[in-house]
């Protein structure tokens, strides 16, 4: 069907609500609009769905929704798994809690019970209770940092991870072969509930997710010791995150926790907030001022569905706050937790540290420090999640720590996911270690700085929506790919890798050997000095990123080296 005869059955067809088909009739006279919504379906990817709300294809709405759930019940079905069950969460978006039932509903139709949460959880606790609960998969709706006018719809299976291949192409291509919404199963509520396909949860997940959280802590007499001196400055961003953080942060004994009271609730117009996201600096900027006014040691904030943690923290010398990178508050706690398993003993056998190749590369002479093995993966909480099955699997090491640059980390193997709920206690253990010893974390950061060398991390981001859009980024990608630079300003490419095409380019001999990971649509140019730069479309909007990183000597040399790196890539592009 063309957009114009898909829109139209959705105008006409029984199958639709009122509500939809109104929504549609005031767009009646915008071609434009019309092709927008209707041009393709929302694309099921790897991870699930995510998009703006709204009737039409390829829209966030309930019949979206049940057809993807749909998919999955299939695959379960196929699969053998359908007793196992299916947990689901959701933040704290619009239409997150309708969207999780539909999701709910249409898996008991198809005979599959749903544990739902009562209420809003963060995304790591989904990845803990299905694996609690013993389900075959799990269902987050969000859109994690996205505007208000998104959500999203992300899948995990039984080992709590996000799924990965083969099971991802697998559960795509059952979703993909729905062709009438007709066949799409949903039932109701009191029905489900009746026949013991539908089981709320709560507290008994959350209680056995903060004993698992508080396991990670190290030193807890340290955060005792200072528990009366160490102010702390938290914003949920209007999500999901107060609840357990404050909770934890509690429980650990830290006495003086002040959260920003405009920021508190959840709130899906996210109202105070342009972006609701942990690495935007103008998301601070409550949080700042309360941080100001308590004179605080260290000022935290969780995006909506708390994975992500951002961070600013005192320097001491001007008294100024200072902003954290992902991969700078990644560092700290890896290094803390290296360092400190390590000089008591309690070092597990064969430790790895998992991390991605946009993560900054501080990560190799850390893990060299203390004898730890690095493992990289590509892009994307999953694959770090699927190494720490694997490790269980074979037996080959043990998980000490993983992280991304995109403000996302796990200690303990509790859940599947970056959890900014245990990033939050580990760097305010963290903290609480700097306050003992007189240091702020800006002076630890200083010192590791010293010790490793001023590595300096950013991104370049371009733009571009719609269909002509997706068009100009996979033309963008084809020409780096046919065509790769043999230098990015004065810096030589000295190897170019290809992920896609699953292979390394020596550039100077012309070698070719595999990078030895799945196949994705990832460039990247590896230049002299540790420095690098990588190219990737993002899979949940319509953006091409750049990512980039250098070593410098100094933070001013690292930051004048990361900028001249920025402008050279864009001269090539």
């Amino acid at each position: 069907m063309s957009y114009m005869d898909e829109y139209r059955f959705w105008l006409e067809d029984d199958y639709f609500d009122q509500n939809t088909k109104k929504e549609l009739e005031e767009i009646g006279g915008s071609e434009t609009e019309i092709e927008d919504r209707f041009y393709k379906e929302l694309e099921f990817g790897t991870g699930g769905l995510r998009g703006v709300i709204g009737a039409g294809t390829n829209r966030m709405n309930i019949y979206t929704v049940r057809k993807a759930t749909q998919g999955l019940a299939n695959y379960i079905i196929k699969q053998g798994a359908q007793k196992k069950g299916v947990a689901i969460a959701y933040d704290s978006r619009f239409m997150s809690p309708e969207f999780a039932d539909e999701a709910a509903l249409c898996l008991a139709a198809n005979g599959i019970k749903a544990y739902v949460f009562e209420s809003l959880r963060p995304t790591p606790e989904l990845s803990f209770a299905l694996r609690t609960l013993g389900c075959t998969a799990g269902i987050v709706v969000t859109a994690s940092h996205n505007p208000p006018e998104y959500n999203g719809y992300k899948v995990y299976w039984e080992d709590g991870a996000q799924i990965t291949a083969p099971k991802d192409k697998e559960i795509i291509g059952e979703v993909q072969a729905i062709k009438d919404y007709h066949t799409v199963k949903t039932m109701g509520k009191a029905e489900a509930q009746a026949a013991g396909l539908y089981q709320t949860i709560g507290k008994e997940i959350d209680d056995a997710y903060m004993v698992e959280l508080k396991k990670q802590i190290i030193h807890p007499e340290i955060i005792k010791e200072v528990a009366d001196d160490i102010k702390i400055v938290y914003t949920p961003l209007c999500g999901t995150g107060n609840l357990p953080v404050r909770r934890v942060l509690s429980e650990l004994g830290f006495k003086n926790v002040y959260v920003v009271p405009e920021q508190e609730n959840p709130d899906p117009k996210f109202t105070t907030l342009d972006y609701p996201n942990p690495e935007d600096p103008k998301a601070f900027t409550y949080a700042l001022r309360l941080a100001k006014e308590k004179d605080a040691d260290i000022v935290l904030a969780t995006d909506p569905d708390a994975d992500r943690l951002g961070v600013y923290a005192k320097d001491a010398k001007t008294g100024e706050y200072v902003a954290f990178t992902g991969n700078m508050s990644g560092m700290l706690i890896a290094e803390y937790i290296l360092r400190e398993k390590t000089a008591s003993g309690t070092m597990p056998e064969n430790p790895a540290m998992v991390t991605t190749i946009v993560t900054t590369n501080m990560t190799f002479p850390i893990t060299e420090s203390y004898n730890v093995k690095l493992i990289e993966v590509l892009t994307g909480f999953k694959f770090i999640g699927e190494q720490i099955k694997l490790f269980e699997q074979t037996g080959s090491n043990n998980y000490v720590f993983g992280l991304e640059e995109s403000y996302g980390c796990l200690a303990g193997t509790h859940a599947r996911d970056k959890d900014a709920c245990v990033a939050v206690m580990c760097l305010c253990e963290v903290a609480a270690y700097c306050k003992k010893h007189g240091m702020t974390l800006w002076d630890m950061m200083l010192q590791m700085y010293e010790k490793y060398g001023y590595f300096k991390e950013t991104q370049y981001t371009i733009t571009m929506k719609g269909v002509s859009g997706a068009k100009e980024i996979a033309a963008l990608m084809d020409k780096l790919r046919s065509n790769p630079p043999k230098a990015i300003g004065e810096a030589k490419v000295l190897k170019f890798r290809d992920y896609q095409e699953n292979k390394i380019v020596d550039m100077e001999t012309g070698a070719v050997s595999e990078t030895g990971l799945p196949k994705s649509n990832v460039l990247y140019f590896e230049l002299p000095g540790n420095c690098w730069c990588c190219a990737r479309p993002s899979g949940t909007e319509p953006k091409i990123k750049f990512y980039m990183g250098v070593v410098g000597s100094s933070l001013e040399d690292a930051q004048a080296r990361v900028e001249k790196l920025t402008e050279d890539l864009k001269a090539i592009l």
